[in-house]
């Protein structure tokens, strides 16, 4: 098993499921973040150590190595591989049945992992394991482009987050993952973004939504009104007559466009017909007359 159990890091059992692995990562990374504990070496540490037991164990893959191999997971599949070469080696040169001695065992670790052998040595190149993280975003911070510092596997990587990236939305950076084998290629760094909305926009892709209350007289008289958009507020002129329900669309309010720098989606306004109350015995008798009218 690994020096540094990933589980244990993270609070949880080896039969701990996917949900399980999630809710203790973001529980344990919002206590250590380096935002909430500034000049805090312990807390920046830990905080590295749970990120890295996270890419591990919120990848199947990943986990099941780690499981397999411990602290040798990211060089399982070179392992086995090395071990069929070598079976085959014995097979066809002493013509045995594939039996293998111990001096055979730690020529594949030492072929694979550095370490001492007996004078085999494979000149095979793999490629490095991926990793995989996450980053937690608000709305309003992905409405510009922004550059962060991410830690992974103890390393600090600056990546350019470009405004518009979605809930969910997977980047890859290459080259970032694991260290290849025997001068092969490295792995890539996957990032998952969880984008939290805490605002009175509902988002669509490119194009925001908003329902605003609109009072009685101004929608029976037209009139104007401010309302809020994503960067400011705008003035919205109200026709006569506007029903409950109705939309309009403000172009090019809404939100940007991954990648299309300068361009944005819609915004559309839904209003909400604010009944009045607390009526005076003017305003009812006036409403009475209106409505014999009618």
């Amino acid at each position: 098993m690994a020096s540094v159990d990933y589980y244990k890091i993270l609070g949880i059992t080896k039969s701990a499921s996917e949900g399980d692995i999630k809710k203790a990562y973001r529980k344990m990374a919002r206590k250590y973040h380096p935002d909430l504990n500034p000049n805090n070496k312990t807390a920046e540490k830990k905080f590295k150590e749970i990120n890295e037991a996270n890419e591990v164990l919120s990848n199947p893959e990943n986990r099941k190595k780690y499981d397999k191999y411990g602290e040798h997971w990211k060089n399982g599949e070179a392992y086995e591989q090395e071990k069929q070469r070598q079976q085959q080696y014995q097979r066809s040169s002493q013509g045995s049945s594939g039996g293998y001695s111990q001096e055979d065992f730690s020529d594949i670790f030492g072929d694979i992992f550095g370490g001492a052998s007996s004078g085999r040595r494979t000149n095979a190149r793999f490629r490095g394991q991926d990793y995989n993280s996450e980053i937690q975003l608000s709305l309003k911070d992905v409405y510009k482009t922004q550059k962060q510092v991410i830690t992974v596997n103890g390393k600090n990587i600056r990546i350019t987050i470009p405004a518009g990236v979605e809930n969910g939305q997977t980047i890859k950076i290459k080259g970032h993952g694991g260290k290849g084998v025997n001068n092969g290629p490295n792995g890539d760094l996957y990032i998952q973004f969880s984008i939290i909305n805490n605002t009175k926009f509902k988002r669509d892709h490119n194009n925001l939504h908003q329902t605003i209350d609109l009072d009685l007289y101004t929608a029976l008289l037209g009139g104007e009104l401010m309302v809020d958009t994503f960067d400011g507020k705008v003035k919205l002129t109200i026709k006569p007559e506007t029903e409950n329900g109705a939309k309009v669309k403000l172009k090019g309010k809404g939100f940007p466009k991954y990648k299309k720098e300068g361009q944005f989606g819609d915004l559309y306004i839904t209003y909400q017909l604010k009944i009045p109350t607390k009526l005076t015995e003017k305003e009812i008798e006036l409403i009475k007359e209106l409505q014999k009218l009618r």
